[in-house]
């Protein structure tokens, strides 16, 4: 079992004007963030792709690649894994970046491959926003060029969207095979494409019983390589108490709904055919990605024990929101990290 957190790449993930953690998206306090979860003993941090912010166009942004790089370089032991929207970049100049991100980590880079949401990030730079099914045709060829490349393996592909002549990368990757592979999205397109070439499922935050559901029925896939695991996103409010948890979720519930306004305007923007803006409107929640969803809302032994029952299920990473994020990530390395140990 493993603990990530997802770096504030557009500032908090809960609340957007809560004053107790004001508007930060810079390159200093991620910087900061990272160095505090790889002291804390967290394994992973996420690093979402966006050029312009996807919740408020205004609001400032951190750029995910040239930032995973800077990452790499100073830290020692965190995983970490940077989100790509194939359409952004060409699959032979991606693969080379990963594969550099990678020694400059010395082994330690992932990629999130996910087909996007926000039409205007695209739309706007001139680059037509195709049907959700055609954009994971698009990543399906993407990410056949990729991974290859990736394995220092000579490419030779001709399909709809690419035609790659012997391209070989080098230097090769010294560390492992190649870098890891995460997939994102929960459409029958996705589960197929994650079947075929994700090391691991990233899993919007969710019920349990939902969660489960997901695993088996991608678990039951044809697949080749070695078992596929599993990722599951959650926003984690834990206190000694039950009662004082809730009392922390009804108050940023309530500093949430002041981004009312640009949430509208978030779900406007987004794709109606994503699966994940479907599932997420299922649940009232706090959070990105599914966020409270998952249920990691309660005493500390309440959600040390959730947090078992995900990892029975089969998630084997689970990547955390806090908020504020500094001093619950702290809480939660304290409080709630030794208790599932314990378990």
């Amino acid at each position: 079992m493993r603990f990530g957190i997802w770096a504030l790449v557009h500032g908090s993930r809960g609340a957007l004007q809560d004053p107790g953690e004001p508007y930060d998206a810079s390159w200093q306090r991620n910087l900061a963030l990272i160095q505090q979860a790889e002291r804390l003993g967290f394994d992973s941090t996420l690093v979402a792709q966006h050029t312009i912010n996807p919740h408020h166009a205004p609001d400032d942004q951190l750029e995910a690649w040239t930032s995973s790089a800077a990452l790499a370089a100073v830290t020692s032991r965190i995983e970490i894994i940077t989100a790509i929207k194939p359409y952004l970049y060409h699959p032979v100049v991606l693969a080379k970046m990963a594969l550099q991100i990678e020694h400059i980590s010395r082994g330690r880079f992932a990629l999130n491959l996910v087909n996007a949401w926000n039409m205007p990030e695209l739309e706007k730079a001139g680059i037509p926003f195709a049907p959700h099914d055609e954009r994971y045709g698009y990543g399906r060829e993407w990410i056949a060029v990729v991974e290859p490349l990736m394995r220092g393996e000579t490419v030779n592909f001709r399909g709809r969207y690419f035609n790659v002549h012997d391209y070989t990368l080098r230097p090769a990757d010294p560390f492992r095979a190649r870098p890891k592979i995460y997939v994102g999205g929960e459409s029958e397109p996705a589960r197929a494409l994650v079947a075929d070439h994700g090391d691991v499922w990233f899993i919007n935050g969710q019920p349990l019983a939902d969660v489960r559901t997901l695993i088996a029925d991608v678990s039951a896939r044809p697949r080749t390589g070695r078992t596929l695991q599993f990722g599951l996103s959650a926003f984690v409010i834990a206190r000694d108490t039950e009662a004082r948890a809730q009392a922390a979720l009804v108050r940023l519930a309530d500093l949430a709904k002041l981004d009312a306004p640009i949430r509208e305007l978030q779900r406007a923007n987004t794709d109606p055919a994503s699966v994940m803006a479907r599932t997420m409107s299922k649940t009232p929640r706090v959070g990105s990605n599914g966020g409270t969803a998952a249920g990691l809302v309660g005493s500390y032994d309440q959600v040390a024990l959730r947090i078992r029952q995900f990892a029975d299920a089969g998630i084997e990473l689970f990547m955390l929101q806090f908020q504020p994020f500094e001093a619950e990530m702290e809480r939660f390395a304290a409080e709630i990290m030794p208790r599932v140990r314990r378990l």
